[in-house]
């Protein structure tokens, strides 16, 4: 039997392998962060559901190997607690940068680079993960839709002051916005990372089509996305996947050669805690 979760701000997924056969469950959010009650809450009643689609006893199911990858997981802590508050007796729990990276490679080595409306970057290698960024829209997530976002408006201001050029895009987006520079802070205001990641799309036509401010941010995220890999120790030649909403935007930026992601993050939670077990087994009495 394997367990594996991945929980996330939007939902939680969960799957179990018995016997040979797979069993999912998708329910609400799950970031231990933002609301850890609700996410202990909603893991177990996904654990409960599991265990009756395998046809076994919950406390059964509870013994197998599992890894859950979960969004908010920032510190070792705040894994403990999580893993202190399931009934699970074999969990290993991180955040959902291993899970990911595992489940886009699988065995392979290689570097993610995950580009939704967060975002971070990771690379497998001689058996280990290490995975950098994903520290939320307020401190970082660079390179991400809600950063485009937010740094797109933050050029149309600087134009509206003339302290920046004015673009199609800046004019696109003031128009957006009843061509009311206030309404732009008034959106600011009670904005959420989703809402400033809505704004990306734009971003990325516009730098297309040839658009300089679109094209200049663009270029601030694939640096960043550069320094990133280098930081990571990635070297040209190894396998780079690109993942997430804006992950096929950035291909052409970084002008490198992308495959696409083998399987998902919760397929990533089933491969470590299989890992888990074989390495477990491996040390011996």
């Amino acid at each position: 039997m394997l367990l594996g979760i991945d929980g996330g701000g939007t939902s939680c997924r969960a799957a179990a392998v018995v016997r040979g056969q797979r069993h999912e469950v998708t329910l609400g959010p799950a970031n231990v962060t933002t609301g850890f009650d609700a996410a202990v809450a909603t893991i177990d009643t996904a654990l409960r559901m599991l265990a009756g689609r395998a046809g076994l006893p919950p406390e059964v199911l509870f013994q197998a190997p599992a890894h859950l990858g979960l969004a908010g997981v920032v510190s070792a802590a705040l894994a403990a607690r999580v893993r202190d508050a399931l009934p699970l007796s074999r969990a290993t729990v991180t955040d959902d940068r291993p899970t990911t990276i595992a489940g886009a490679l699988g065995p392979a080595e290689g570097a993610v680079v995950a580009i939704g409306t967060g975002s971070f970057l990771g690379r497998q290698a001689g058996g280990r993960i290490r995975g950098i960024g994903g520290w939320g829209f307020f401190v970082g997530d660079q390179a991400s839709g809600a950063w485009l976002g937010r740094r797109c408006l933050e050029e149309v201001m600087l134009s509206v002051d003339g302290l920046a050029a004015e673009t199609g895009l800046c004019r696109s987006l003031l128009a957006d916005h009843g061509s009311d520079p206030a309404e732009i802070v008034r959106f600011s205001v009670a904005a959420r990372p989703a809402d400033y990641a809505g704004l990306a799309r734009a971003v990325v036509a516009a730098a297309a089509a040839g658009d300089a401010l679109g094209a200049r941010l663009m270029s601030e995220g694939a640096d960043y996305i550069r320094r990133g890999l280098a930081a990571l120790g990635w070297q040209r030649g190894e396998t780079l996947c690109l993942t997430g909403g804006l992950g096929a935007a950035y291909a052409e930026w970084l002008d490198e050669p992308v495959v696409p992601a083998r399987g998902s993050a919760l397929d990533g939670a089933l491969s470590l805690a299989a890992l888990a077990t074989v390495r477990s087994e491996g040390q011996g009495p």
